[in-house]
């Protein structure tokens, strides 16, 4: 259980792990941008386009050094996870949802951290500016922005990482469990 779901991690590299829908009264259909291990992929071009006007910086896949890094870093958690399947030892579980768990926290904080410059370091030469309003997108859930709704929420890649996340977690209390039990029967 413990390398498949390991394994699975390596779907991240294929499908969309987050994403950013705008609905606005001039976008009915609404506008969305999904963000890949290694690229953007959506609306950019109209996101771009829009956002233009209000001084904040086109969206790109350059402007992110890490997709040049992260699909590599998903391929070593992954390798690590199988690793600590073979080893079987109840540490190498722990020290593989830590990691697992660390790598989840940085890329929430590396997103917000974008999401934080991106919303507040506008063009001062913008044609739209509203006094004391920044438009950083959410992290998670929803956020009025001018007239568009945003939600960011966990797309396919999202929601296998944090349910491999949660199945090693729960792997690994069973398994201690289990050694607790065996302890108390021993002792």
């Amino acid at each position: 259980m413990i390398a498949l779901a390991a394994l699975s991690l390596l779907i991240l590299l294929v499908v969309p792990i987050w994403r950013i829908d705008l609905m606005a009264p001039q976008y009915p259909e609404g506008l969305y941008l999904q963000i890949h291990a290694d690229r953007f992929s959506g609306d950019t071009e109209k996101i771009n386009g829009l956002n233009h006007y209000i001084g904040m910086a086109t969206i790109h896949d350059d402007m992110f050094p890490e997709f040049t890094y992260l699909p590599k870093l998903i391929m070593a958690l992954a390798a690590f996870g199988v690793l600590a399947a073979i080893w079987g030892k109840r540490q190498g579980l722990f020290a593989g949802l830590v990691a697992l768990t660390a790598f989840g926290l940085w890329a929430l904080y590396d997103m917000w951290k974008w999401g934080y410059s991106y919303g507040h370091d506008l063009d001062p030469r913008a044609a739209i500016k509203v006094e004391g309003m920044a438009y950083q997108p959410p992290l998670i859930g929803h956020k009025q922005l001018l007239n568009f709704d945003a939600w960011s929420t966990p797309d396919i890649g999202g929601w296998v990482l944090f349910g491999v996340m949660a199945l090693l977690a729960g792997v690994y209390f069973l398994e201690l469990r289990v050694y607790r039990q065996r302890k108390q029967q021993i002792g």
